[in-house]
């Protein structure tokens, strides 16, 4: 049963100002390749699962923007974190037709 809810942005820095797109693309692909139920949204990916193995899918996407070349990258996070169970579903169920 997943316990949390994280969405993040995330937004490196690029050498040259280039866009980030690629960078953002590697970032979900670590996502989709962790095996999490994720959704990914116009301004930030929401992920469903253990808050702790969330938070290292987060830590890897930061360390992996550094290793293709990104010299920093913020990180914009939000958490629910609900012990007894929490879905994307249940929370959307009523606007979804």
């Amino acid at each position: 049963m997943s316990n949390a809810l994280v969405s993040i942005q995330i937004l490196p820095k690029t050498k040259n100002g280039e866009s980030v797109i690629p960078y953002v693309d590697e970032a979900i692909s670590i996502i989709q390749e962790s095996g999490v139920k994720y959704e990914v949204h116009p301004l930030e990916t929401t992920m469903e699962g253990n808050l702790e193995h969330l938070l290292q899918i987060i830590t890897q996407m930061n360390e992996r923007m550094i290793e293709i070349g990104s010299s920093n990258v913020i990180s914009q996070v939000k958490i629910l974190y609900q012990p007894d169970g929490v879905s994307m579903d249940k929370l959307t169920e009523k606007y979804r037709p």
